[in-house]
């Protein structure tokens, strides 16, 4: 069902260049910070349509407001729907020659549209574009970490792109399957990954955009992986895996178990099984950690890097375990 936002008839029947698509449930706080740097854009307002898949209730008076500064239209979704419906549902209504799936919880700069249209056309084979995350003016170290792992392919090429900003062609998206409906998460990983049979994806690093809900302490972190971690296997029904994403699936397990191991065979006075663990869950633990130090530099401490994936394989490994079940019986695909 359509919220009662309404456009004049000239707006709603004019096509536009940019249809930005998000896709949102809770609060609105981010999402309106997200609407004001989409009205801040260098792009004229009459070039493009917000369209935001709504799975509140209602439309409250802060997010209505917004109509006055560019065409915008609320569409309802129902409850039980995956992010990957709301965003295909989106897709469905969009009017622009290019769609700009973003999250409810980002902030892009200025230019961002201006930019991802100027350099899609001048890319030869490409067939989508994301932007890269900064960080934010007075950034933790969880947030620093964070963007600098999101950030380690800009300025090249990759075989996938997580879903916080996607910029592509609609005539593209017609001829993609779409997002996975089947998937919780993990969807955009998938989708990205089916587009490159269409072309390439760029990761481009003049488009900016700061994740304004990116996790602040390794608490909300560890909760979050676990989520995310629960389509693993789902995410690779249908699709050949390709061997960059096989550490993906082994590391966290690897670690974990022989963390675990280790602990226990510590305990019990078993030296040879200590020393063989420690191996197996600190080679893997180390080579991350090394990595992940030298893409923050002096900003963040060699302590919380090693942190970072002390929380971050168990709660990967978990995820992965709780989700399996579901992965094995599910066998739908938009």
């Amino acid at each position: 069902m359509n919220s009662p936002i309404s456009n004049s008839a000239s707006n709603t029947n004019m096509h536009k260049v940019v249809s930005f698509i998000i896709p949102h449930k809770g609060r609105e706080t981010m999402l309106l910070q997200t609407l004001e740097s989409i009205k801040q854009q260098t792009l004229d307002a009459d070039k493009f349509e917000v369209i935001i898949v709504s799975q509140n209730e209602n439309v409250s008076q802060g997010l209505a407001e917004y109509e006055q500064y560019f065409s915008l239209i609320v569409i309802h979704n129902d409850d039980a729907n995956s992010i990957s419906h709301s965003r295909n549902l989106g897709a469905d209504r969009a009017t622009g020659t290019y769609l700009a799936f973003l999250d409810a919880d980002v902030e892009i700069n200025k230019d961002w549209a201006a930019k991802m249209i100027s350099d899609i056309e001048i890319r030869p084979g490409t067939a989508l574009l994301f932007g890269t995350q900064v960080n934010s003016p007075k950034p933790k170290p969880m947030e620093v970490i964070r963007t600098a792992l999101a950030s380690a392919t800009s300025g090249g090429f990759t075989e996938s792109a997580p879903g916080a900003n996607l910029f592509l062609r609609k005539k593209t998206f017609i001829e993609s399957s779409g997002f996975p409906e089947h998937l919780r998460t993990c969807e955009d990983i998938y989708f990205t990954s089916e587009i490159t049979k269409l072309g390439k994806i760029f990761h481009y690093s003049e488009a900016c955009f700061v994740h304004l809900g990116e996790d602040q302490d390794f608490a909300s972190m560890f909760k979050k992986e676990i989520w995310r971690g629960q389509s693993n296997i789902a995410s690779t029904s249908g699709r050949p895996i390709p061997l960059r994403e096989l550490p993906s699936f082994i590391v966290p397990f690897a670690v974990t178990l022989g963390l675990i191991i280790l602990l226990l065979s510590l305990l019990y006075s078993r030296t040879n099984f200590a020393i063989i663990f420690s191996l197996i869950a600190g080679a893997p633990l180390l080579a991350y950690t090394l990595r992940l130090k030298k893409l923050v530099g002096n900003d963040v401490s060699f302590f919380n890097c090693l942190r970072f994936y002390l929380v971050y394989f168990p709660a990967r490994a978990i995820g992965t375990l709780l989700g399996a079940r579901g992965a094995v019986t599910t066998n739908t695909h938009k």
